[in-house]
């Protein structure tokens, strides 16, 4: 951990405020200079909220069985993201691999740090290729000094935006190969069927899960984002995220989520069965190519012509997104599955631009 750390992050001495050193409710709370005055109807805007989440923290491990004291939560799992470019990766030295087509704002973080992109495409099929990552590996191991080294590596599984997840025993060869973190984006783990890498964490401390509470849990705008790491990663992100990062309104909004777990299952089975049927009624619409298999919430679909689709389904006021541009996604549009009305709708516009 101290070769792979930044040197001002290791040595960095966190900002602490008094609430870091106090559990429970206070009686006076005199110590963050607040105001006192409630103004908007609620009893929690007008005081900082829990810095470290203790709550939320708590729910995760009772109800979805994420370690208490391996946890940490973010503004999103971009703010997490972000962190460990923070963390670990010297600006203009540092690189980080990425497995393109992948979630974009991995190499936006990296360009935002100032750090080298490194790439090891996906198949055309969107599988992992592991024997040219070896090969990178290995290349960028015997070539690394001291002032360059290969320090992130991100496996977004589902994949964003090809939907596919990667098994775990590849995940598990990448974490044996890489001597640098390894981190597993599982945005839309609760979609698939595949087991997560959290189960990892006992064999490998180089090993980050992301989880977010935006996507099957309903809490986009709430922006609340999870790390499962060792302790001692928990530690060093801790110690450098802001106060006061997730605010109270967020944290609350997530407790009550967690307490509807029977209610969000019977949502995300209700999410399977649409998926399902869409992938049918998509493969009959004489402009759908091909609908690549999905284990996330989105189909990545190829089309006859995605810009011109893309833009008409604009001009009716649906909007999905084009993803042309991205390594093999080539006339490939990627589409959320909404709610059956939802789903309706977009499946009647894209018959009609057949005729129009």
């Amino acid at each position: 951990m101290r070769e792979l750390l930044r040197e001002n992050i290791a040595t960095l001495k966190p900002y602490s405020c008094a609430r870091n050193d106090f559990t429970g409710e206070a009686e006076v709370y005199l110590d963050a200079n607040e105001n006192w005055q409630e103004f908007v109807g609620r009893e929690d805007v007008n005081r900082y909220p829990d810095p470290l989440a203790a709550m939320v923290r708590k729910a995760l491990e009772e109800v979805l069985g994420l370690p208490f004291d391996q946890t940490i939560i973010g503004n999103g799992s971009d703010e997490l993201i972000d962190n460990l470019f923070r963390c670990f990766c010297r600006p203009g030295k540092d690189s980080v691999l990425l497995m393109p087509p992948t979630y974009g704002a991995y190499r936006v973080f990296a360009d935002i740090n100032d750090v080298i992109v490194k790439t090891v495409p996906l198949t055309p099929h969107f599988q992992l290729d592991l024997p040219a990552l070896k090969r990178c590996l290995a290349e960028e191991k015997a070539s690394r000094t001291n002032e360059a080294r290969l320090k992130l590596l991100f496996i977004c599984s589902p994949n964003n935006p090809s939907g596919n997840a990667f098994p775990l025993d590849e995940v598990r060869t990448i974490c044996s190969l890489f001597d640098g973190i390894v981190v597993v984006d599982e945005a839309y783990f609760d979609f698939s069927s595949q087991a997560s890498a959290v189960s990892l964490l006992g064999e490998f401390e180089n090993l980050v899960v992301l989880r977010t509470l935006s996507k099957c849990w309903a809490l986009a705008s709430a922006r609340v984002g999870v790390a499962i790491a060792s302790k001692e990663i928990i530690a060093v992100l801790r110690s450098m995220k802001y106060p006061y990062n997730v605010g109270g309104p967020s944290q609350d909004i997530a407790l009550k989520a967690l307490k509807q777990a029977q209610r969000v299952k019977q949502g995300l089975a209700l999410i399977k069965e649409e998926r399902a049927r869409l992938r049918t009624e998509l493969a009959q619409v004489d402009c759908v190519v091909q609908v690549f298999d999905s284990d996330a919430n989105f189909f990545l679909v190829r089309v006859t012509d995605a810009p011109s689709i893309y833009h008409y389904l604009l001009g009716k006021g649906i909007i999905v997104r084009n993803r042309s541009k991205e390594m093999h996604c080539e006339n490939c549009l990627r589409i959320t599955i909404g709610s059956k009305q939802e789903n309706d709708v977009l499946l009647s516009a894209l018959k009609e631009y057949e005729h129009a």
